[in-house]
């Protein structure tokens, strides 16, 4: 499958619009996917936004409850991609020095119940996906 091609293979002559998943016009037309497969994809906005759940937090406190160590540069580069998404909102009080404060917008605290729902999926399936790269790489050994 390429980077672009969002549209689902289907049999010819047989009628597959219940089961279609995703449905563009035209295969250049990537539904807006990618865009968020690409920040969902990156390696710490699915933490900001788990974090943010819980609601608002200011900078340092959101870093402190990342898990992994995330560098104080690449929080900001997240917030920021997130923000411009439209997912974060920020606010900036002015005091000295300046308080931050980082909470979800609507529209990332409706896309948080969908990233619940793949964790909620990742733990209930942990056990077959264990199993089943096990019985792949015993087969691939025994080749």
């Amino acid at each position: 499958m390429s980077a672009g091609h969002t549209a689902v293979t289907i049999t010819p002559g047989v009628d597959h619009s219940a089961d279609l998943v995703i449905s563009c016009e035209t295969p250049q037309d990537e539904c807006g996917v990618r865009d968020v497969l690409d920040r969902l994809g990156d390696k710490w906005s699915v933490y900001v936004m788990v974090e943010l759940t819980g609601g608002v937090r200011r900078f340092k406190e959101l870093q402190r409850l990342i898990p992994g160590d995330i560098s104080q540069r690449m929080l900001t580069l997240t917030v920021r991609r997130l923000e411009r998404d439209g997912l974060v909102k920020r606010t900036v009080y002015p005091t000295i020095p300046p308080q931050v404060e980082y909470e979800l917008t609507d529209m990332g605290r409706n896309l948080s119940h969908l990233i619940k729902a793949i964790a909620d999926w990742s733990i209930g399936h942990r056990a077959p996906i264990a199993e089943a790269r096990a019985a792949f790489d015993a087969r691939l050994e025994a080749q």
